[in-house]
């Protein structure tokens, strides 16, 4: 069953390293994000700014920097980032819900 979960949006300077023609990951953490969904207290979804699009990951991660752009199929996102959820009590129904909405939210931005 999915709980009651909302998406927040907010300006996110993109923070992209870009050297000449290399692109270097922005400094990701739990407070870089342009969208997310909160989880629990300690763990959300987020999309971010990073290369050009929109990454998605957890918020708080176990191993840094495990994301993919937001236009790679939901369940393609899940498995590449279900073992940092961190918090056996969040069902997979609920993040992959969080990532939908964080994907129709840029979707809709960038209409």
């Amino acid at each position: 069953m999915t709980s009651n979960l909302t998406l927040e949006r907010r300006g996110q300077q993109n923070k992209t390293v870009q050297l000449g023609g290399l692109m270097m990951t922005p400094p990701i953490d739990e407070d870089y994000w342009a969208y997310r969904v909160k989880l629990t207290d300690r763990q959300a979804i987020v999309g971010f700014p990073k290369f050009g699009t929109i990454g998605i990951g957890f918020a708080v991660e176990d191993d840094w920097n495990t994301n993919l752009p937001y236009s790679v199929e939901t369940e393609q996102i899940f498995r590449h980032i279900a073992h940092n959820k961190g918090d056996d009590s969040i069902s997979d129904e609920d993040v992959k819900t969080a990532i939908k909405m964080v994907q129709e939210a840029i979707r809709e931005d960038k209409e």
